[in-house]
């Protein structure tokens, strides 16, 4: 690895093509000089385009051309094998070496897809996890998985427990997170069959501060530093968080433009709405990781914007800054150990 993270991202992937992406590098370069080196994979006049209009110099920035892009209609499979699109180019960089991280907002399946097929899993891992970061009263939750896998296993929840538990610690600064089982009630003898089932594996899994199952309203409570969950229902539960911090927002703003003494308040209160804002927008947090795969993957919202792009920029170049790959793989080889 070279002296400072080499970051890739996927121009195309987004919903609004290279012009956001462009534009958060142009953020993240302002604010962070000389912290990372940036590649960009596409189309290269429409990146070369999209630089200038951002006012960011080609030599601050590599470009690597790929012709094609996957859309998001895609099915993951087929898309992860075609070659020659920028999400394909990314991903052999990465396993050639040649970048530490790599960043798309594009196809989620497709993204995971080609993460597995071109990286692989690390050594242990059945199953890899997305994982997620949700503000809330406390220091965030990290939630996961959220997307990758919408059926699995009791054995991958408890992988998921160690995964998620290396990421909060580098995420959160604390050493002894506590980790909570998605369910529906705090009773161990609630739940479903998988819930059931997982309680007494991650109790005995070593080295996991276990604190039981947990309902969806910890998450905001902030109960726990890491919920566990199948993809299928933290992705319900993500997308739900998600709305909620867009909608409070919004009503926050209409209710004060309705009310002239509100907007007068609103004027001394502006430092406060602010970071308000920023606390539950999601595009602060930029960037989800795709934990368990050998390598760096990160998965955005197609809808990202020039601060979530800036902002994963920075988480990426953070996380390969303190070599977590390096600290889940010695989490999920100590399990093993202890299991065997």
């Amino acid at each position: 690895m070279t002296s400072i993270p080499r970051i890739g991202i996927d121009a195309m992937g987004g919903d609004f093509g290279p012009l956001p992406v462009a534009e958060g590098a142009a953020l993240a370069l302002r604010e962070w000089p000389g912290r990372f080196a940036l590649t960009l994979v596409g189309d290269q006049t429409e990146i070369r385009a999209a630089l200038k209009r951002a006012r960011v110099s080609e030599s601050q920035v590599r470009i690597v051309h790929a012709a094609e892009k996957v859309d998001m209609g895609a099915k993951a499979a087929a898309a992860a094998r075609k070659a020659g699109t920028s999400l394909g180019v990314l991903t052999q960089l990465h396993k050639e070496r040649e970048l530490d991280a790599i960043f798309s907002a594009g196809n989620t399946g497709a993204v995971v897809a080609s993460a597995l097929l071109g990286l692989g899993r690390l050594e242990g891992v059945s199953r890899p996890a997305l994982a997620a970061f949700i503000p809330n009263s406390e220091n965030g939750t990290v939630v996961l998985d959220v997307g990758a896998n919408a059926e699995v296993k009791a054995p991958w929840l408890v992988q998921f427990a160690h995964m998620g538990a290396v990421y909060a610690r580098f995420l959160l600064e604390r050493q002894d997170v506590r980790v909570g089982l998605l369910s529906i009630g705090e009773e161990e003898s609630k739940g479903n069959a998988l819930v059931q089932e997982t309680i007494p594996l991650i109790k005995a899994a070593r080295g996991l501060n276990f604190i039981g199952p947990v309902e969806g309203r910890d998450l905001f409570k902030g109960t726990c530093d890491v919920m566990v969950a199948d993809g299928f229902t933290g992705n319900v539960l993500l997308k739900t968080a998600e709305s909620a911090a867009t909608f409070l927002g919004r009503s926050v703003k209409a209710e004060i433009k309705r009310d002239p003494l509100a907007m007068v308040g609103a004027l001394f209160m502006k430092g406060a709405l602010d970071r308000l804002r920023a606390r539950i927008d999601w595009q602060e947090y930029g960037a989800a990781p795709l934990l368990g795969v050998n390598g760096v993957c990160f998965i955005g919202h197609g809808s990202s914007g020039p601060r979530a792009f800036r902002s994963a920029i920075r988480t990426l170049t953070t996380f390969v800054e303190q070599k977590v790959n390096e600290h889940i793989r010695e989490e999920i080889q100590s399990d093993h150990d202890s299991a065997a």
